[in-house]
């Protein structure tokens, strides 16, 4: 990150309005970047600078419209969403964080592979325990790549009748292979389940089969993302079929402690985020248990009109999650 006096600078060339100062300031926090090896950064802001990169919200339009339905029941098969979290939204480990950057610098250079005979890798399961940020990871990705999300739903996908989950999963598969999406199989396990487990029926095996022979034939223009949050029930022979498998686990300390930052940005608080005691109370928690209990504690200090949240307020809160 650029230093206190190159900030200075910056903002004094903005200010005012000397456009050339504000390039070569800029130019050098781009170099500097590079030279940390930081090089998704320094590309994106090397797009910024340049004129040539489009915020999402500005450059998606209007969202598809003919998504697939089930035809039992003429629920539509995929949720079409437009992503509003950006990279800087998710706390994750540096080594997952470095993973979804290399992959993100594929999809944005996949015409540079081409030309040396390769592809994007378009073929990812994420697993983990559940709430910690797989789902947010999705709509992380989508947003950077500037595409729709869309969600598979697996409860209208999975139909009573025989043979019509696989017919499901054919118009899903055609209908993202037309267009380019980030797509997000949530509980993936539901149609990727083990198919030597003795207690399951035929179909589900059917179904199985089906999701192997689609993913391998797959060659469209959609990304494809996967998650489970029960990764040792899934077919031994999914895991072969993803470019890439990625953990995520619950936050560590350090990581813990840089939700609690994310979160209670713009809340003034009497206490710091590195606090071991809090930290402490938090061990074992997840992402989305972060989330929710922040969210009771500002709650309580916005209606007890407090002008700081205090240690007191999240105690509150954690003792309430525990209870859920």
């Amino acid at each position: 990150m650029a230093n206190g006096k190159v900030l200075r600078q910056l903002i004094k060339a903005g200010a005012s309005g000397d456009s050339e100062a504000f390039r070569r300031v800029s130019e050098s926090i781009i170099e500097g970047e590079r030279q940390k090896q930081h090089h998704l950064l320094a590309n994106d802001l090397e797009q910024i600078l340049y004129g040539e990169h489009l915020q999402p919200s500005k450059s998606q339009g209007p969202l598809i419209d003919n998504t697939p339905v089930d035809s039992e029941r003429g629920f539509s098969l995929v949720d079409l969403k437009t992503p509003q979290r950006a990279l800087e939204e998710i706390i994750l480990p540096e080594s997952v964080i470095h993973t979804i950057e290399e992959l993100l610098e594929e999809h944005r250079r996949s015409d540079t592979l081409r030309s040396f005979g390769l592809k994007a890798s378009n073929k990812v399961m994420f697993y983990g325990p559940p709430g910690c940020g797989k789902t947010l990871t999705a709509e992380v990705i989508a947003y950077e790549l500037n595409s729709p999300l869309a969600v598979v739903r697996l409860d209208a996908l999975v139909s009573s009748f025989l043979g019509e989950t696989a017919a499901n999963l054919r118009k899903v598969f055609d209908f993202i292979a037309e267009h380019q999406l980030v797509v997000l199989f949530d509980e993936f396990d539901a149609i990727g389940k083990e198919r030597s487990d003795s207690g399951e029926h035929g179909e589900l095996r059917r179904v199985v089969n089906s999701v192997l022979q689609m993913i391998d034939a797959y060659q469209g223009k959609s990304l494809i993302l996967a998650a489970t949050n029960h990764e040792q029930i899934l077919d031994t022979a999914i895991w072969r079929r993803f470019d890439e498998i990625i953990e995520i686990p619950l936050p560590n300390e350090t990581q813990l402690s840089q939700l609690l930052q994310l979160k209670l940005r713009g809340v003034r608080r009497q206490f710091e985020l590195d606090d071991k005691d809090l930290i402490s109370k938090l061990k074992d928690r997840s992402g989305a248990d972060i989330e929710r209990i922040v969210r009771r504690a500002t709650k309580r200090m916005i209606l007890r009109s407090q002008e700081f949240i205090t240690i007191k307020d999240l105690d509150n809160a954690i003792a309430r999650e525990k209870r859920r």
